[in-house]
């Protein structure tokens, strides 16, 4: 989302500001190292030359998932007031994430008479919608919003079997930083220096059962000639740790922790796969990330990612099983693609286009 709005800044004449609500409780800080985070976080901060805003709203974990687009809204409001009587004349509200972000926008709009746009990403559609109340919540608000952005196709399709408009949903693709994500000048010495030897495959992405790292990891069972980097961090570390020692795969297997994006670009780039077995994604990121920097994946057949991975030069698709993800990597490793086409590949991503017609919505729901 930051990426996405920091391009759209810099590529055409839009400003913004971010309004993003952290939840609050009594006791949050004592609670659990995640509402620490959320109770440690300042009240307003900039990045990148952008103002960001966490209010705090009312939120009791495991009981306030039906309350809490209205707490969040709330919280928001007297903020939003403060921000136009400061001076911000703000057009429009382009709210992430449908539940609660979205429903919350819908009341927002409503009371500070501004359009709203409402993007999905993924999960708000293809995992929360299974509860009944916020299934409804999401409808009201898909309803309502001016206009409604998916990150790939197959969410729009979510949208329209629920009876929304077809006409009234976009697809609008997230894109890549191209400069930031490059292939190596001299990959062998990058190589070197992380100590990389043999084949080494690379998993991205937050230490939770839906991202599927288990699944690659028994994958090893079937490539004995090669090597595992997790990038991340998680509650499921322990469990996987585990996992790694019962199958006896401790010396082919490391964890890299948390890695800021400028160091991941290099293991994107000394990788040769990266490997995504998650059960749900709207639209990964990562796949982008690694194919910019040369690198060709293997990726589970789930939702937005055929629209990633759609021809050689990208990579594989495979079924969410240890059986398949190794077959998936030892078929592209036996049909490797030549790096310089994963690249050029990867460019037809670039953030323009994204930024372009994020600008032709907001100009037809504001009438220019």
């Amino acid at each position: 989302m930051e990426n996405r709005l920091r391009h759209l800044i810099k590529d055409t004449n839009i400003r913004s500001i971010v309004v993003a609500p952290v939840p609050w409780f009594p006791l949050s800080r004592y609670v659990s190292e995640e509402y620490k985070a959320f109770a440690d976080a300042p009240h307003e901060e900039d990045r990148f030359d952008i103002k960001v805003y966490h209010p705090r709203y009312l939120h009791i974990p495991k009981i306030g998932m039906i309350v809490q687009p209205f707490m969040l809204a709330l919280s928001s409001y007297f903020l939003l007031k403060r921000i136009r009587q400061n001076g911000w004349k703000f057009r429009v509200i382009d709210a992430h994430y449908f539940y609660p972000d979205g429903v919350a926008a819908t009341f927002l709009a409503k009371w500070m008479d501004v359009p709203f746009v409402v993007t999905a990403r993924g999960t708000d559609l293809n995992l929360i919608p299974r509860y009944a109340i916020p299934k409804k919540l999401i409808k009201y608000a898909a309803n309502k919003a001016d206009k409604l952005i998916t990150v790939c196709k197959a969410l729009k399709d979510v949208l329209v079997d629920m009876g929304v408009s077809e006409k009234k949903v976009v697809p609008v693709r997230n894109g890549v930083d191209l400069q930031a994500f490059r292939p190596p000048e001299a990959r062998d010495s990058l190589r070197e220096e992380l100590g990389l030897e043999g084949k080494t495959i690379l998993s991205v992405g937050y230490l939770i059962e839906r991202k599927g790292h288990n699944f690659i990891i028994e994958a090893l069972q079937y490539l004995p000639d090669v090597s595992l980097l997790i990038a991340g961090t998680g509650p499921e570390q322990k469990s996987l740790l585990d996992l790694i020692d019962r199958l006896k795969l401790k010396d082919r297997v490391k964890f890299l922790g948390s890695v800021p994006h400028e160091e991941l670009a290099r293991y994107y780039g000394a990788a040769d796969a990266m490997v995504l077995a998650s059960s749900r994604e709207g639209w990964a990121n990562v796949l982008l990330e690694s194919m910019a920097c040369g690198t060709p994946v293997v990726a589970t057949n789930i939702w937005g990612t055929p629209e990633v991975v759609s021809c050689k030069e990208a990579g594989v698709l495979v079924e969410r099983d240890a059986p398949s993800i190794s077959t998936g990597i030892q078929k592209l490793f036996e049909h490797y693609p030549d790096r310089n086409l994963t690249r050029k590949y990867a460019e037809n991503f670039s953030w323009d286009d994204t930024s372009s017609l994020q600008k032709v919505i907001f100009e037809e729901i504001t009438g220019g």
